[in-house]
């Protein structure tokens, strides 16, 4: 355990806006206490405050197909997982979804999936288009994992404004234990480039806690965030899938994800940073303490309740109760409980310039 002095110098380094070298975070991760937690917790809130003040801004989770090509190791919906319940919204389905969205009070869609080829681009495009012209003033998110540049770029001249595409573990040795040989780090972290380089707000983040995860992993994870910038940033506990290789492995912890969420929020100040719904599966009340370490995005679901349980990346996953749309007043509730409140807004990242020419062909709105 690292002396609370030591700690808080290199706590108070990086909220001076200076960097840290990959043994001083490393020593951090892994010399942190209760104490110098709590020390954290009030410097990420003071950072929080001063840029988004007590807003906490809400997104509509769609969960459109849970088809994937993929075979990672730790999910649930890994293509040779023969137990997973499949299925596909059409894009009635979708559209619905956002209508109910928009009349509960969200303005940002988030479509999320696996890879799923039978959601081609011209599909995609169709979809998004749609959205965008029904609903002008909201975002849409996507979340459907690596594609081509081309593919980046038709979505976002649709009318996308944000993708989402955790980068899992920086490190490649590390990626290929929770990866089959088909997937590489530096692809991944490839169409990360990529979507910054079109103009997306791009989003990117790690499980904590990952099978084998090393301080040194994670140490990486975020010297890869300083460089990348992200404009959002989603991290989550790992938590295992019954159906997978690591059904016996340990969860993450919900003591080491706030910590990396406070220290998030000192290294990346204007970042959007949800509070998962990982966090508030591993433990009560964990959303509420990832929005008290630092965080200030929150991610309903607005799936249909009929598909709901059948997107299960991990075990016991919450979507039901104040994790789904209808259950926003509950969630406010809850929010305003802890000095917090949810408003009406898309909730841009302030980190995002909107002028600025994109080679994605249109500005964003």
């Amino acid at each position: 355990m690292m002396a609370f002095t030591d700690g808080k110098a290199l706590i108070d380094k990086l909220a001076d806006s200076r960097e840290l070298s990959r043994e001083e975070w490393a020593g951090l991760i892994s010399g942190r206490s209760p104490e110098l937690s709590e020390y954290l917790f009030e410097r990420a809130r003071d950072v929080r405050i001063r840029f988004y003040g007590h807003d906490i801004y809400i997104r509509g989770l769609i969960e459109f197909t849970n088809y994937c090509r993929n075979d990672c190791y730790y999910c649930g919906i890994r293509k040779s997982n023969a137990n997973a319940v499949r299925y596909r919204l059409t894009k009635d389905d979708i559209l619905s979804c956002c209508e109910n969205g928009y009349r509960l009070g969200f303005r940002t869609f988030v479509l999320q999936g696996g890879e799923d080829g039978w959601f081609t681009d011209e599909r995609m495009c169709d979809i998004i288009s749609e959205i965008r012209s029904c609903w002008h003033d909201c975002a849409i998110t996507l979340s459907v994992g690596e594609r081509p540049y081309e593919s980046y770029r038709l979505f976002y001249q649709a009318g996308a404004d944000r993708y989402l595409l955790r980068h899992e573990t920086f490190d490649a040795e590390h990626y290929g234990m929770l990866h089959p040989p088909s997937l590489s780090a530096a692809h991944r972290q490839e169409c990360l480039w990529n979507l910054k380089e079109i103009g997306y707000q791009t989003g990117t983040g790690f499980m904590v806690g990952s099978p084998r995860q090393t301080a040194q992993n994670l140490a990486d994870d975020m010297l890869f965030l300083k460089k990348l910038n992200p404009h959002m940033v989603g991290i989550g506990p790992f938590i295992p899938h019954h159906d997978t290789p690591f059904a016996d492995q340990p969860s993450g912890t919900l003591e080491l994800t706030l910590f990396m969420l406070g220290l998030i929020r000192l290294m990346l100040p204007k970042v959007l940073l949800p509070a998962t719904t990982a966090l508030g599966t591993i433990a009560d009340g964990g959303r509420e303490r990832g929005i008290l370490a630092g965080a200030n995005v929150i991610m309903p679901n607005l799936s249909p309740e009929t598909v709901r349980g059948n997107y299960l990346l991990y075990d016991n996953k919450l979507c039901t109760g104040d994790e789904a749309a209808e259950g926003c007043r509950g969630l406010s509730e809850r929010m305003n409980a802890i000095g917090y409140r949810i408003v009406v807004s898309r909730g841009d990242s302030l980190n995002h310039d909107k002028t600025e020419k994109r080679t994605g062909g249109r500005k964003n709105v």
